[in-house]
């Protein structure tokens, strides 16, 4: 009892210990802030990575993809379907985009994919990107009358978010509009429609008496921008736009304008081709490395365009199949899986953590050089306990030869100074993890305070692209960091508590 009763004594008269206990405070919650910050922005970039990349990859190390993807969709089922709970195809290659704004010609470096609308869907959450509603429920790559988002849709506090007032105009009005300064543009049909009409005349009539009698100006048509559309694409807004410095987004161009991609053939020989397409919609995931290259469009339309359709069997050619697992099943398993039974020399399988596990592993690294960095203050706290108990036991020299003298054996003095030194470190690491969760959940009001009162955000939208500082709040690692710093305390009293232990009883009470 009189353990406890002492160590409360130099609790209460030791306004010393009060450095100590500001000390260790401050280490725990500055520990729980960074640690919330840095949990909350890795959880955002890989929900957003894993957004546009599905749990497993599997892709054919050919530019010009493989065979049928129909026929390797049936052998991954062979080979782990009950773990798999959608696939799809995409096809993608790397091209230029280029658009008139300004009096001049802008280009652009693209990758160009190709995807399944429908199955899309299920593989990805690619659909909650996109800036009209329609589209979100269901992606079918046509101009929409109006109706695009003009406020971020994406994010919880609309009175933070500057309007796009360019996006007022998207849609089939402003093609309409548009259309009036532009001439009919006199164009050959597509390759897709050509090969389709030249296979319903061969299968419903015979040959004409005279091989000249379909002429090349007999197919040209008059396209109308004001009522027909090219084939329809998904940029990322990024493409099309920018941020300028008071955070309003600003747009070349708008869901209703066209632009032409530039891309290579597929074959021994690729030749350069060119194609018109019209923008739909804007996907924007809020990382610039996806939303300033990406460009999407209807994989059959795709799959034409760069000829990567047999003429003569009609099996089209695909670049990767994304595949989406069930709940609870480990990626890295399928993959394992997969790739023991394929040819590594012509596939390729990846999860989505190893397309992107160099930026992983940085964000990994830096956050425990953080972490390292963070719990030298705690550290540093506990060297001040240990400076500060040594001083008492010289202090109290005298009245620990006294408590020796009544019987007090050296184990019950040193759980006095061990006792205290518990103390401390419980109370600054309380006090520290109440204080932390107080900061995180007010994190946001505290930025937009400092903000205020600097003239300059803490938080810039404008480069971030988030609207507010995402937190996530981890027990696990509040109770570490609390029973670090308790630990540190603790350690810090052992040197002074076993020297008082230590003390003569004579040799105490002649202490001068």
């Amino acid at each position: 009892m009189y353990k406890l009763l002492l160590c409360w004594r130099y609790l209460r008269t030791r306004y010393i210990a009060l450095a100590s206990i500001i000390s260790v405070t401050l280490g725990v919650a500055t520990m729980i802030v960074v640690n919330a910050v840095m949990a909350g922005f890795s959880h955002e970039m890989q929900d957003r990575i894993h957004g546009i990349l599905s749990d497993v990859v599997f892709e054919s190390r050919n530019l010009d993809g493989a065979q049928d993807p129909e026929q390797h969709m049936a052998r991954i089922r062979e080979v782990a379907g009950e773990y798999i709970a959608g696939m799809s195809p995409t096809a993608h290659v790397p091209a230029a985009m280029q658009y008139y704004v300004g009096g001049q010609h802008r280009t652009q470096q693209v990758n160009l994919i190709g995807i399944d609308p429908k199955s899309y869907a299920t593989v990805s959450d690619f659909g909650q990107y996109l800036q009209h509603p329609e589209n979100r429920e269901e992606l079918d790559f046509e101009l929409k009358e109006g109706g695009y988002d003009v406020l971020d849709h994406q994010t919880d506090d609309p009175t933070k978010v500057q309007p796009r007032e360019d996006m007022r105009r998207a849609g089939w009005e402003h093609r309409r509009l548009m259309a009036q300064y532009r001439q009919p543009v006199v164009a050959p049909p597509s390759y897709a429609s050509e090969k389709k009409e030249a296979a319903e005349d061969a299968d419903a009539a015979p040959l004409p008496a005279d091989p000249f009698a379909n002429s090349t100006s007999s197919q040209q048509s008059v396209f109308d921008p004001a009522k027909e559309t090219h084939t329809g694409c998904v940029p990322g807004i990024s493409l099309c736009s920018f941020r300028n410095t008071a955070g309003v987004d600003q747009f070349f161009c708008v869901p209703g304008d066209d632009v032409t991609i530039m891309f290579p053939s597929a074959g021994q020989k690729p030749e350069p081709r060119s194609a018109k397409l019209t923008i739909t919609d804007f996907y924007e995931s809020k990382m610039q490395e996806y939303d300033q290259s990406f460009v999407f469009l209807p994989l059959d339309q795709m799959q034409q365009m760069r000829g990567l359709v047999d003429p003569i069997t009609k099996v089209a050619n695909f670049n990767s199949i994304q595949i989406r697992l069930k709940e609870g099943v480990e990626p890295a398993m399928v993959r394992d899986l997969l790739r023991n039974s394929f040819p590594e020399q012509f596939y390729v399988v990846s999860t989505w953590q190893d397309k992107q596990g160099a930026l992983l592993a940085a964000v990994q690294m830096e956050t425990m050089v953080l972490n390292v960095l963070l719990f030298l203050i705690i550290a540093v706290a506990g060297f001040g306990i240990l400076a500060i108990f040594l001083m008492i036991v010289v202090e109290k020299t005298r009245d620990i030869g006294i408590l020796k003298s009544l019987g007090a054996s050296g184990n019950g003095v040193m759980g006095i100074f061990l006792s205290y030194g518990l103390t401390l470190g419980a109370v600054g690491a309380g006090i520290g993890v109440v204080g932390g969760l107080l900061f995180v959940d007010q994190i946001n009001e505290i930025a937009d305070v400092l903000g205020w009162l600097t003239g300059t955000p803490v938080f810039d939208p404008s480069v971030y692209y988030f609207y507010k500082i995402p937190a996530i709040v981890e027990p696990v690692t509040v109770a570490s960091v609390a029973a670090g710093a308790m630990l540190i305390a603790v350690l810090a009293s052992v040197l002074p508590a076993w020297r008082a232990a230590s003390l003569h009883p004579v040799q105490a009470l002649r202490w001068e």
